[in-house]
């Protein structure tokens, strides 16, 4: 498109002070435009307002800033309805059984987190505090701090049969834990991303189900949208739903979902 285009990521998962330093470098730089996914979804405010002063178009993909005005626009997943999808599938696929969740949710504080966590309770239908949330712990979306987390779960509560993780690596590492208690095939695993891998996970049953999205979609949307700032001065604004679809092989009674072989048509990533 006769662009430049700048990339940076932080050294590791939540370093805020990484993003920064990077849209720093982008606003010395004179970029038009600045699309970013936030580590921390409310520390990184004051550099984004110092960018806006400067007349650079800032788009939040996939995670909304705190608060979400914070960018000029945002391009994402609904990440409550993502939940809703994956908790109303978990209990349908429960049925008539007594539910004992363990919830793996992804980094205190952002807003992705919190939103699939909350969509999770709606769909399933029940509110935060409910017994039958027998285990909740913060796993980054990484699978070795989910193993753990998992581990401690089970060995407080073996019979743990609804998993909710953030994303599929944190449903990996709960599923190696399962496997290693032997009681993964009693196990709900239910999850959000719909990356190729993770798709995968639901083909070969480490994943009952999960909510797919879009991030290339968020992504090209967002170059595109930055470019025609910079050409013509039209900038986008407000919240541009980039769509959800769950993905289960095991169809359930209700709720809407398509198969693996269109979510490996669809995915992302290797």
């Amino acid at each position: 498109m006769g662009v430049t285009l700048m990339t940076a990521a932080g050294e590791f998962d939540g370093d805020n002070e990484g993003q920064v330093t990077a849209v720093e470098n982008m606003i010395n730089a004179g970029d038009a435009g600045i699309l970013i996914t936030a580590n921390q979804s409310s520390a990184n405010e004051p550099t984004i307002q110092k960018a806006r002063d400067e007349g650079i178009l800032v788009i939040a993909l996939d995670t909304p800033l705190d608060p979400e005005d914070a960018s000029d626009a945002l391009f994402a997943t609904d990440n409550v309805q993502a939940g809703v999808l994956i908790g109303e599938y978990a209990r349908a696929a429960l049925g008539d059984l007594p539910a004992k969740i363990a919830m793996l949710d992804g980094t205190a504080g952002t807003t992705v987190s919190m939103q699939r966590h909350d969509g999770f309770l709606q769909g399933f239908g029940i509110e935060e505090g409910d017994e039958a949330i027998v285990c909740q712990g913060d796993t980054n979306g990484m699978p070795d701090l989910a193993q753990t987390v998992m581990e401690n779960c089970l060995t407080a509560n073996p019979d743990i049969n609804v998993v909710y993780t953030v994303n599929e690596p944190a449903a990996f590492g709960a599923n190696t834990a399962l496997v290693a208690a032997g009681t993964a095939e009693d196990a709900i695993v239910v999850s959000v991303d719909g990356g190729c891998e993770g798709v995968r996970g639901v083909q070969d049953g480490r994943i009952s189900a999960t909510s797919q999205q879009y991030p290339l979609l968020m992504a090209s949307m967002g170059v595109e949208a930055v470019v025609d700032y910079a050409q013509t001065g039209n900038a986008v604004s407000g919240y541009t739903d980039t769509g959800v679809t769950l993905i289960a092989d095991e169809a359930v009674e209700g709720v809407e979902s398509e198969d693996t072989t269109f979510g490996l048509e669809n995915c992302w990533g290797e």
